[in-house]
C-alpha cells in the first residue's frame, strides 16, 4: 500500500442526472453517468474507486450507471503474473523485432489489432467540461476540524513541498529492467505481500566477475543479453541502469525450457550491431510535472494532435493544447512514496516510446498501489503498420510485472472499461487471464464466466450468489467526512449546522457509490 501522509482526497459531487453522447453506439443522450471533480486524491482512494467501477478522465472521476446507460462498461483487470502472449500478440512483438532490426516495414493483417488504440475508451473525449469545478483554491484549503474528527497535515501547501522533494529525487533514480518470475500469486492482491525477490548476490546466478561452470551457449546469451542495455532500454526520466539492476536482469531473463516464450522473451532480446533502429521506452511523470516531461511537452503534443487528426479525424483545431492538458496530463492523484513501492512512485506518467531520438507513441498511466491502469495511448500515425495498440499494452503489461518485483501488491493491469455490446471493444478481452468487476457486489469475475451472461444481456450480475451484497456498501451515512467553510467535520455535525433544504439524498448517492471506506477517507467539498 501506498505511504499517505499527504493531503487528504477533496472532492466535489455532481451527481448523474443528464444523459450525454455515447463514442460508442453514437446515441445522443444515451450515455449516463455518476461524476465528480477530484481537486485532489491519493492513489489508494483512486485504487478504491477504481474497484467500485469508477474511472477518471483528467481530474474528473465518473462511474456508469450500469442498470440505465446505452454501453455498460464493465471495469476489466488483467493478471499480469499469469498473463501469456497469445499467437497474435507474440505476431505484433516479433513485427516489431524485424522492423527495428532490418526496417522491415511489412504490413501484417490488421485483423491482429480491432482498433487503433488498446485503451480507447471514447467516452473520455465527449465529456461535458460543463461539470468543471468553480470552487477556488483558498476554500478547498482546510483549516480546522470540528468534534471528533482528525486530519493530519491540514496544511495543503507544506505536503506540496514534501512531494516536489521527491520528485526530484525520483528524477535521478533509475527503474530497473526484469522479466516476470515463475511465482504463483494468489487473485487478491492482498494475498501478494508476502512475494518478495531478492537480487542475487556476487557469484550466484549472473554475476559475470565470478562465472560459475556454464555452457557456452548460456554465455553467448548473456552476452546478448548485455548488448541489449545499451540497445534497447527502459528508463525513468532518462537515467541509465545501474550496474547490479544488469545482473538481476540477466538472472531472471534466462530462457526457461519447455515453456512458452514470455513478452520479455521478445522484449529483452539483443539486437545485432547493425540494427536500423533504436526504441527507447521512458516513464516520466506527468502530474506534478517532471522536468523531463515538460522539456518533452511540446513534442508529445504534436504527436497527440496528429493522431487525433488523423485517426479519429479530428478538424486541426479540435485538439488543443488545453484539450490535451485537461485530458492527458492534468490528474488528481497525488505523487507518493513507500518502502515497498515502485521507484518511481505512485500516481500518473506518461511513457513515452523513443524511435530514433523522437517521441512516436506515449501511453497515458496511472501507478497505484495494485495495479498499472491504463488511461490512453495516442501515437504517431505514421506507425500506424507496428500496431502500437497492442504493443504498448504488452509492454505495460511487462511494465507491471517489473513493478511487482519492488512493490508485491502491485500485480495487475487495468486495462479500463470492457464494453460487451460495442464489438469493436471486446478485444480487451482477449489479455488472459482477465476478470471483469461485478456492478453490484464488486466482485472480481473470471472473464469466461461472465460471457455468456453478456451474451444474454448487456447488463448483468456476475456474481451467481444471489444473497451476496456490495460488502464495501455504506452503513453510517453521518460518518461520511464533509469539508464546509474550510472546516473538516462529520456529516452527522455538518447536518445540524446546514442552513436551507436538506441535502441529504445527495450525500446518501455519493456515499453509496464511493462505499463507506472512501466516504470516511475523502472530503466532500460542501458550500
Amino acid at each position: 500500500m501506498a505511504a499517505g501522509g499527504g493531503s487528504p482526497s477533496i472532492v466535489e459531487f455532481f451527481g448523474g442526472e443528464d444523459g450525454y453522447r455515447c463514442g460508442y453506439c453514437r446515441s445522443d443522450t444515451g450515455n449516463l453517468s455518476h461524476g465528480m471533480w477530484a481537486h485532489s486524491m491519493t492513489v489508494q482512494d483512486y485504487q478504491d474507486l477504481i474497484d467500485r467501477g469508477w474511472r477518471r478522465s483528467g481530474k474528473y472521476v465518473y462511474k456508469p450507471i450500469m442498470n440505465q446507460t446505452c454501453c455498460p462498461q464493465y471495469t476489466i483487470r488483467c493478471q499480469a503474473l499469469h498473463f501469456q502472449a497469445s499467437k497474435s500478440h507474440k505476431k505484433v512483438l516479433k513485427k516489431m523485432l524485424k522492423f527495428l532490426s532490418k526496417g522491415d516495414v511489412s504490413k501484417v493483417a490488421s485483423e491482429e489489432e480491432p482498433m487503433d488504440s488498446h485503451i480507447e475508451d471514447a467516452v473520455a473525449c465527449d465529456f461535458p467540461y460543463k461539470s468543471e469545478s468553480q470552487v477556488s483554491q483558498s476554500e478547498l484549503t482546510p483549516l480546522g476540524v470540528d468534534h471528533t474528527e482528525s486530519v493530519q497535515n491540514e496544511d495543503k501547501d507544506s505536503g506540496e513541498t514534501k512531494e516536489e522533494v521527491n520528485v526530484q529525487k525520483v528524477e535521478s533514480d533509475s527503474l530497473q529492467t526484469c522479466a516476470a518470475k515463475d511465482t504463483p500469486v494468489p487473485g487478491e492482491p492482498s494475498h501478494s505481500a508476502k512475494v518478495v525477490h531478492a537480487p542475487p548476490k556476487p557469484g550466484k546466478g549472473a554475476d559475470l566477475s565470478k562465472p560459475l561452470c556454464r555452457k557456452a551457449k548460456d554465455i553467448r546469451k548473456e552476452r546478448k543479453l548485455q548488448k541489449l542495455l545499451q540497445n534497447q532500454k527502459c528508463t525513468l526520466e532518462g537515467s541509465q541502469l545501474p550496474g547490479g539492476d544488469q545482473a538481476f536482469l540477466l538472472q531472471n531473463s534466462k530462457p526457461k525450457t519447455n515453456q512458452p516464450k514470455t513478452i520479455e522473451d521478445f522484449v529483452l532480446v539483443s539486437l545485432p550491431d547493425d540494427a536500423r533502429h533504436k526504441l527507447e521506452v521512458r516513464v516520466v511523470r506527468s502530474s506534478p510535472p517532471s522536468s523531463q516531461f515538460k522539456a518533452t511537452f511540446q513534442e508529445s503534443y504534436q504527436v497527440y494532435k496528429r493522431y487525433q487528426m488523423v485517426i479519429h479525424k479530428d478538424p486541426p483545431d479540435k485538439p488543443t493544447i488545453n484539450q490535451f492538458t485537461r485530458f492527458l496530463c492534468d490528474s488528481p492523484l497525488e505523487a507518493e512514496h513507500a518502502p515497498n513501492g515502485p521507484e518511481c512512485g505512485y500516481g500518473s506518467f506518461h511513457q513515452q516510446y523513443w524511435l530514433d531520438g523522437k517521441i512516436i507513441a506515449v501511453g497515458v498511466i496511472d501507478i497505484l498501489p495494485y495495479c498499472v491502469s491504463s488511461v490512453y495511448l495516442y501515437y504517431d500515425p505514421d506507425f500506424s503498420f507496428l500496431s502500437l495498440g497492442v504493443y504498448s499494452a504488452l509492454r505495460e503489461i511487462a511494465f507491471t510485472r517489473q513493478l511487482h518485483e519492488k512493490a508485491p501488491d502491485l500485480c495487475f493491469y487495468y486495462m479500463g472499461f470492457y464494453i460487451h455490446s460495442c464489438p469493436k471493444m471486446r478485444y480487451k478481452g482477449q489479455y488472459r487471464p482477465s476478470d471483469l468487476l461485478c456492478p453490484e457486489t464488486y466482485v472480481w469475475t473470471p472473464i469466461e464466466q461472465c460471457l455468456p451472461l453478456l451474451e444474454n444481456s448487456k447488463y448483468s450480475r456476475f456474481n451467481q450468489d444471489g444473497k451476496a451484497v456490495d460488502e464495501g456498501r455504506l452503513k453510517e451515512l453521518g460518518r461520511v467526512r464533509v469539508l464546509h467553510k474550510r472546516t473538516v467535520m462529520p456529516y452527522s455535525v455538518y447536518k445540524k449546522r446546514r442552513k436551507g433544504p436538506s441535502d441529504e439524498a445527495n450525500v446518501q448517492q455519493y456515499a453509496s457509490l464511493v462505499g463507506q471506506t472512501c466516504s470516511e477517507r475523502m472530503l466532500l467539498f460542501r458550500s
